[in-house]
């Protein structure tokens, strides 16, 4: 499926803003489930020093800086994306236990390291809490697979929560949004992350797009869509040992990689094809779309809009534009 992404952040600021520096994650990753065909970052007012670099986790982070005075920014990014749905490798052990995989994670001195060791610590938004323990146990029954572990906690939470955009803020502690069982896409992703850590096993936080559908018979609302947020859960491969040696690596093989699996608690389902994964990370503070140092700027105003459409749709859309500006021919008398 080929999507055509518009992400805008519009900042409104009295008094003006002398000097910023801003970091903006707007580039989507290239998965294995995902190409990225084209992207462009267009900065109002044009900075005066911009780059590209990839962060820790191979997400792209762009910089820039505005030297002069300005009492507005706006930032728009348009990305064009062919997805596929997302397959597991055949290397991925799915029906390993959790118990196994929270062994794997265990410490062991001398043990092979494992990139994903990472996501089983607490972060900023994600700490450890016995209340998310409580909550998950039910969807960790004994000998139960990871996969469906997972899976299980996915569909619970779109079940048990309810989606408020009212009910929470951006810095409103997971722990808290578990107990009033409200809040956003961010809110359950945090909680479901939370719960995996908690109890041992790794799992990260997940920034991107969703591809949504207007009611029957209505135009697709330009600007009207948001950013999204999901959880990967790290599946080990069929070589990976609990307590495997610092070179026994070899003796597996390639085929011992683990992988990730994504699973979208707000919508009670596994990401398609009619998601866009923009970036990854521990939780969101990693992966916030923008960020900055301002001098000046004691107040300001944020809009922001998103549109997720089918490509196909935008080149219709421009061709009858395109049709209704043309004056069209007059038959002569």
């Amino acid at each position: 499926m080929l999507l055509h992404v518009t992400h805008e952040t519009r900042y409104e600021y009295a008094p003006p803003v002398e000097t910023a520096q801003h970091l903006a994650h707007l580039k989507p990753l290239a998965t294995g489930s995902q190409r990225l065909v084209s992207h462009q970052l267009a900065i109002d007012p044009p900075p005066a020093q911009r780059s590209e670099l990839p962060d820790v986790y191979g997400n792209t982070r762009a910089f820039f800086a505005l030297e002069a005075t300005h009492d507005r920014l706006v930032v728009t990014a348009e990305s064009v994306v062919e997805t596929s749905v997302p397959v597991l490798s055949s290397a991925v052990a799915r029906e390993l236990p959790w118990e196994a995989v929270r062994e794997r994670f265990r410490f062991r001195k001398d043990a092979t390291f494992d990139a994903a060791s990472e996501f089983v610590f607490p972060s900023p938004y994600v700490p450890r809490h016995d209340d998310f323990a409580a909550y998950a146990r039910a969807s960790f029954v004994p000998g139960r697979p990871t996969f469906d572990v997972a899976m299980d906690l996915t569909e619970r939470m779109y079940r048990d929560f309810d989606y408020d955009a009212d009910s929470t803020e951006i810095n409103t502690p997971a722990v808290e949004a578990l107990a009033q069982r409200k809040g956003v896409c961010q809110d359950f992703a945090h909680i479901m992350i939370a719960c995996f850590r908690t109890l041992g096993l790794p799992a990260r936080y997940v920034s991107g797009y969703l591809l949504t559908q207007p009611p029957p018979g209505q135009p697709r609302l330009v600007g009207a869509d948001a950013s999204h947020a999901w959880v990967s859960v790290y599946l080990p491969g069929h070589g990976n040992k609990a307590g495997t040696e610092a070179g026994d690596e070899e003796k597996d093989g390639p085929e011992s990689a683990g992988g990730w699996a994504d699973f979208d608690p707000t919508n009670g389902r596994q990401p398609g094809e009619d998601y866009v994964t923009l970036a990854i990370g521990r939780d969101y503070s990693d992966v916030s779309p923008m960020r900055g140092v301002l001098h000046g700027g004691a107040r300001h105003t944020l809009s922001v809009g998103v549109t997720v459409q089918p490509v196909g749709e935008v080149i219709q859309l421009a061709s009858q534009s395109q049709t209704q500006s043309t004056p069209q021919d007059k038959e002569s008398p």
